[in-house]
């Protein structure tokens, strides 16, 4: 009897097999290009503003950070870049 109750939980808990996913993954492909791009970004933004911040060119800096906040949001909010690619894939017409 408990034999029975073991093996009838364990076939009940084991994962039914799916189809696999058919189409493009867009939301694969945000959270790649997010893993790549966003500490590169940071990288860039730092040397750059600190090469700012020595040249005393406060001017610059500050048009610099506005521009690096506004392609941040890009990068660092969710959902921005499949959006997008969904939003520009249905302008070509694809599905």
């Amino acid at each position: 009897m408990t034999l029975k109750t073991v093996v009838l939980t364990l076939i009940e808990m084991s994962p039914t097999p799916t189809a696999p996913p058919t189409g493009i993954d867009p939301g694969g492909l945000a959270n790649f290009l997010r893993a790549f791009f966003a500490p590169l970004f940071l990288v860039v933004v730092s040397v750059v503003a600190l090469f700012f911040l020595f040249t005393r060119e406060i001017t610059r800096f500050v048009q610099f950070l506005i521009l690096a906040v506004a392609i941040g949001v890009i990068f660092y909010v969710p959902n921005i870049i499949e959006v997008t690619a969904r939003a520009i894939a249905g302008a070509l017409g694809v599905k």
